[in-house]
């Protein structure tokens, strides 16, 4: 049934072109569960078919990951948290996956909405705790944008490198790679969010006196 699915959205992503990635992952980085590991390797799939520019596909699911999770800033900002808890089990939102990405956002701060991009569960509901404490709104977007276009470039890469060597471009193949991509990531990622951390640190406070 995946396999289906994916080969799917290859011709959906071919038909649709640029603008289907951005409304396909506007949808994936809402609350509504389209994994982003289905949208973007058959953009790389189709780029190395010489159909698509990876360049621009990583570009487009980028900002369509900027326009979903704006739609969640705006969520948390104008709806507030007891509604989204209350009423969030309706639009597949559980409880436990919004505690999980408070406790993130809780822990590492603004930085998160650039590393949660790149995580599991938290990387659709980030936003939603950046809109909870007011976060600056050009530091959301740019963090979200920079977080979201690594992980479009990873799996842009992988359904490339299905492409190229003629895989078969199936849901365990891509989760297999991307799970190996990961274990790159992660390491880099945990540099960078510890290094901003040290810099936030040693930033001079500005009284509010």
């Amino acid at each position: 049934m995946l396999g289906n699915l994916i080969h799917s959205l290859i011709e959906t992503v071919s038909t649709l072109g640029y603008p289907g990635l951005v409304v396909l992952m506007a949808i994936e980085s809402s609350v509504l569960p389209l994994p982003s590991e289905l949208i973007m390797p058959p953009a790389g799939y189709l780029a190395a078919q010489g159909r698509m520019s990876p360049y621009v596909a990583i570009l487009m699911g980028a900002l369509g990951s900027i326009l979903g999770a704006l739609v969640n800033y705006a969520l948390a900002v104008f709806v507030g948290e007891p509604i989204l808890r209350r009423y969030g089990k309706y639009f597949l939102l559980s409880n436990q996956s919004l505690d999980k990405a408070e406790r993130f956002f809780n822990r590492h701060g603004e930085i998160s909405t650039f590393a949660g991009r790149l995580l599991p569960v938290v990387r659709h509901l980030i936003s939603i705790p950046a809109g909870m404490a007011r976060m600056n709104l050009r530091r959301f977007v740019l963090f979200t944008g920079l977080g979201a276009s690594v992980w479009c470039a990873v799996l842009v890469y992988i359904g490339w490198l299905l492409g190229t060597y003629h895989e078969v471009l199936e849901d365990t193949v891509v989760r297999a790679y991307t799970r190996k991509a990961l274990l790159v990531v992660l390491p880099v990622l945990i540099i960078l969010v510890l290094g901003y951390a040290l810099w936030q640190r040693r930033q001079p406070r500005t009284s509010t006196s």
